[in-house]
């Protein structure tokens, strides 16, 4: 049974790891090289020069400034959001509050493309299409899983300290504030991670709400390689890495965060 076991997960790692791995080989190769040796050839020389092409005549640079501020914007807002959201949810009382539940559950439930069209006319007729706003502001709804995530921490948080704050006079922003938003830092954590991974990745919203060149982001530069480098596989190759990296890195720097906020979240 062990062996079966180990059989599986060894074979699972080769599933996941082999195409990144076929894309660093591809990268590093000329393109006389990448036209004439196999896939899992090594690279005769280590060559970063198509790695410079892409960041440089690609407009990876332009792409990865657009993306950082995008995202900067969109999770703060979240974070503000969904934290506040969540609180209001968990901790007053009032009328329709199990209604208002219940539609951000059903929210879930409507598939996004069949609202697009009402989206667009409302981003156009607010002035934001062709603008980083309109990225903004789409990224900036909270989904119900930020709020999910959010509560459940506050069901952890007992409710002593919110009213041994209200005896002292404090009121509700400034409990949330002062003593509920320090409390939700692995919270935080984890809907920053989860969130801006999904927005790195975003390529439908940027690339139907911001058609315009300078306004690229990430995936949206990766995807108009298909022209100037159309068979210059190499170069999108080492494009497809440029991408990868940075969520690689952030992932495996704070991969806890997630592991800790969902079994945390789980378990209060």
């Amino acid at each position: 049974m062990r062996p079966l076991k180990y059989l599986t997960l060894v074979g699972a790692t080769l599933v996941v790891l082999l195409p990144p791995l076929v894309l660093v080989f591809a990268s590093l190769k000329t393109h006389q090289e990448f036209a004439t040796t196999g896939p899992f050839d090594l690279p005769h020389h280590f060559d970063l020069d198509n790695y410079v092409t892409a960041f440089t005549k690609g407009n990876m640079l332009r792409g990865f400034a657009n993306t950082a501020v995008i995202l900067a914007v969109s999770l703060t807002g979240t974070v503000v959001i969904g934290s506040m959201a969540a609180y209001a949810i968990d901790r007053f009382e009032f009328r329709l509050r199990a209604v208002v539940i219940a539609l951000f559950m059903l929210a879930t439930l409507v598939p996004g493309v069949t609202t697009q069209v009402a989206t667009f006319k409302v981003v156009d007729t607010l002035g934001l299409y062709d603008t980083r706003w309109s990225a903004v502001a789409l990224f900036l709804g909270t989904d119900i899983i930020a709020i999910y995530i959010f509560r459940q921490f506050l069901r952890g948080i007992p409710t002593e300290l919110d009213e041994a704050a209200a005896l002292e006079g404090a009121g509700p922003f400034t409990i949330y504030s002062r003593i509920i938003l320090p409390l939700l830092k692995p919270a935080i954590a984890t809907v920053v991670i989860i969130k801006g991974i999904a927005i790195y990745n975003e390529f439908y919203i940027p690339f139907l709400y911001m058609p315009s060149q300078d306004l690229g982001v990430i995936s949206t530069s990766l995807f108009r390689f298909k022209g100037p480098f159309g068979a210059q596989w190499e170069v999108i190759s080492a494009g497809v890495i440029l991408v990868i990296i940075p969520t690689l890195i952030v992932f495996l720097a704070l991969q806890r965060f997630i592991y800790n906020g969902f079994t945390a979240g789980a378990t209060k």
